[in-house]
């Protein structure tokens, strides 16, 4: 019997071994098609010339693509962190010189428009916090169809070429082998890939900069990444990049800050955003535009279609031309923001692509993923993606088909429906693509303009502010020294190098590395038939200018508080006067207050009133505030003197630069905390340090919060908190 067991045992074994599915050991093989075809170019797409469309016979493209796009379900493959809001577009001025597309030409229309913000590398279940891009893009609903402006909140990206986004993806995500980080960027996969793409600088200044880290989703700019064109209704074309401005100014968080935020409340920005639209204050945004007239396309040190590339707003400003306001929370999380459907295919007439082959590539990945994730061809039905104006066409069927046909034809041209539904004269509306001349060779190449991938990364290093360039380069010490292999460090930092030298030296002293005297050649090229790799090589093109005033968040709005979160720290015995007048200054410019105390339900102030809590310190923390003031009262502040919690609040608060408030027997506080003086009872110290305000007017406190931050404390002794 138990030679029979063994027997069958071992057949089974054998069988199971059979069935498990082959290992592949990629070690010292040639990279080929699913298909085992040997791959001679997996860096550029097929192009009808080197700035010429991609090519739909570009096979190698589509499968590489349509795998990614299918990789995961039903999540997004990227961006699947993210929240939304409904709102309205309105135009301030006609475009018509430009654009015949009727929404930018009518400015009595409200266009609606759904907004979805969103992360790019973490999943479903991930902080808001983490350092990312993050999505911004726009469904405009208007008279001629749906117009989807698919964006980021950073003007460039990393990789010029879409047969390189899924490797860049796969590089960003947790490492396969133990799915280990979620939505972080600081492991050895991603900064490896990085080190071997020199086209990623620009991209890799801009996501360690505080840009990555916003403050608010209300307060971060948007830009459609890619050059667009419009046409007018003669058919003249101009180049076009697009922005979102948010009239709150551009803010950020440290990324201390971002660290505890994530603990504490990883829904943060999906919070912020609910919470303002919930209490009408409605976040506001004002399009832009820089226009290129198509004469001009090569005037620019830089290459238009390059979205590696930014154009300074000091050569071509940006034009304010109208205004989006978020209105409406969606009703339904899944119903809405889960299942719209975005896509920069989604074009109105007037609107159109370049060849920028990062952009042509998109074109055909988004409605494979859609499809995958969404599981139909249908996907144009779910009632948050429908076009508010009729459907007409002869498709039909398919999974989930809503639609109900009727009729006996579904094809075109016929003669039993009279021809019905007919095509559209371009005079009607019918959309018509821009009428460009391709004369080029098909080829697996990219321009020579491209390979200039230092130059805007000098750019954007030398534009930041002081403290933001110090926040960078502390980003890229954290980041590379999560990085296990020190070659790849090394490799980084002879990129870092060609972009600012004390930029590197000051990451490699973080390291403990030495700068390397030469970078090591990229491997980011395809194999020339002829063997000059040295024609594959990054150049430096001088900028005409070295910095652009508009890259600096330090030059942002700051003449406002609205929607800023500012807590107070009370206890029994606060007084009255002190608490009121400083509360109703706050709620008259637009703050929100919040009364954080030793225990919720309500509080008694001096005089006896009853004031209801907002949260205990057990709930609050300062990462998740704007601003803290402490009122007067003696009781109160001797109540606040023996809880912890409290000085940790205002430690907290002073460390993140932060404005910090403080009237009558309050200071006694701030004298109990780091950046008080048990000895000196005196309130003179504080008239120097940047953003703190005591026994002050309310005014005073109002316009250290509008200042957001005050970054020049990082120079002083740093809190312990």
């Amino acid at each position: 019997m138990s030679k029979k067991i063994s027997k069958n045992k071992s057949a089974i074994s054998k069988k199971i071994t059979e069935l498990q599915p082959e290992m592949e050991n990629s070690e010292g093989q040639l990279l080929t098609t699913n298909h085992g075809l040997l791959i001679n170019d997996n860096q550029n797409s097929l192009k009808a010339g080197e700035r010429g469309a991609t090519l739909l016979e570009d096979f190698i493209l589509r499968e590489k693509i349509t795998h990614f796009d299918h990789e995961r379900i039903p999540e997004r493959i990227v961006h699947a962190r993210g929240t939304a809001a409904h709102g309205i577009f309105e135009l301030y001025k006609p475009l018509g010189k430009y654009t015949k597309a009727k929404f930018l030409n009518d400015v009595s229309a409200k266009t609606p428009v759904f907004v979805r913000f969103s992360t790019v590398a973490g999943s479903r279940g991930s902080s808001d916090l983490a350092r990312d891009v993050r999505g911004f893009s726009v469904k405009f609903y208007t008279e001629e169809g749906n117009y989807d402006l698919v964006g980021n909140n950073m003007p460039v990206f990393f990789i010029q070429d879409a047969i390189k986004f899924p490797d860049l993806i796969h590089a960003v995500k947790p490492e396969p082998h133990n799915e280990i980080p979620q939505a972080a960027s600081a492991h050895d996969t991603f900064w490896d890939f990085i080190s071997l793409m020199p086209e990623s600088m620009h991209m890799i200044m801009w996501v360690m900069s505080d840009r990555a880290i916003p403050r608010s989703l209300r307060m971060m700019e948007g830009f459609g990444v890619h050059t667009f064109q419009l046409i007018n209704a003669e058919g003249k074309s101009h180049f076009v990049k697009f922005h979102w401005k948010p009239l709150l100014g551009i803010h950020s968080v440290c990324w201390d800050e971002a660290q505890k935020i994530s603990g504490k409340d990883p829904d943060f920005h999906r919070r912020d955003l609910f919470e303002a639209i919930e209490n009408g204050a409605f976040p506001e945004f004002e399009l832009g535009v820089q226009i290129i007239p198509e004469k001009d396309e090569h005037k620019f040190d830089f290459d238009l279609l390059d979205p590696t590339k930014l154009i300074p707003e000091e050569l071509v400003p940006v034009e304010r031309i109208g205004k989006m306001t978020l209105n409406r929370n969606p009703d339904n999380f899944f119903a809405e923001t889960e299942q719209v459907a975005f896509h920069p295919g989604h074009l109105v007439p007037g609107i159109d692509f370049t060849n920028d082959p990062l952009l042509q590539g998109r074109l055909f990945s988004y409605t494979d993923t859609q499809l995958s994730r969404l599981g139909s061809s249908n996907f144009h039905e779910i009632p948050i993606n429908r076009p508010v104006v009729p459907v007409h066409n002869n498709q039909r069927d398919g999974h989930m088909r809503q639609m109900i046909n009727q009729g006996t034809t579904s094809y075109e041209p016929n003669t039993i429906r009279g021809g019905c539904p007919f095509q559209a004269k371009a005079a009607e509306g019918g959309f018509t693509s821009h009428t460009e001349r391709i004369d080029a060779n098909k080829i697996r190449g990219r321009s020579r303009s491209f390979f200039d991938h230092f130059s805007q990364a000098t750019l954007f290093f030398n534009s930041l502010s002081e403290a933001e360039q110090s926040h960078l380069i502390n980003a890229l010490r954290f980041e590379l020294g999560k990085v296990e292999r020190v070659e790849i460090r090394q490799r980084i930092l002879g990129l870092l190098n060609q972009v600012d030298k004390t930029l590197a030296a000051s990451v490699a002293t973080g390291l403990g590395l030495q700068v390397p005297k030469q970078p090591e050649a990229p491997m980011n090229h395809s194999i020339p038939a002829d063997g000059d790799e040295k024609k594959f090589q990054p150049v430096k093109v001088k900028q005409s200018i070295e910095r652009s005033e508009a890259l600096s968040m330090a030059n942002t709005n700051k003449n406002t508080i609205k929607t800023r979160m500012i807590a107070i720290l009370v206890a029994d015995g606060v007084d009255d006067n002190s608490l009121s007048d400083v509360q109703s200054s706050l709620l008259a410019e637009g703050a929100q207050v919040k009364i954080i105390a030793p225990h919720l339900g309500a509080i008694k102030s001096s005089k006896g009133k009853a004031i209801k809590v907002d949260q205990s310190f057990l709930t609050a923390a300062s990462v998740l505030f704007d601003a803290v003031f402490i009122p007067s009262g003696n009781k109160s502040v001797q109540a606040l003197l023996a809880e912890a919690d409290a000085i940790h609040f205002i430690n907290e608060a002073y460390k993140h630069c932060k404005a910090v408030g403080a009237e009558g027997e309050g200071i006694e506080l701030l004298h109990a905390s780091y950046i008080g003086d048990a000895k000196d009872k005196g309130n003179s110290k504080y008239k120097t340090l940047p953003g703190v305000v005591v026994d002050k007017s309310p005014k005073d406190f109002i316009k250290a919060i509008a200042q957001h931050r005050f970054w020049e404390r990082e120079k002083m002794p740093q809190v312990p908190a």
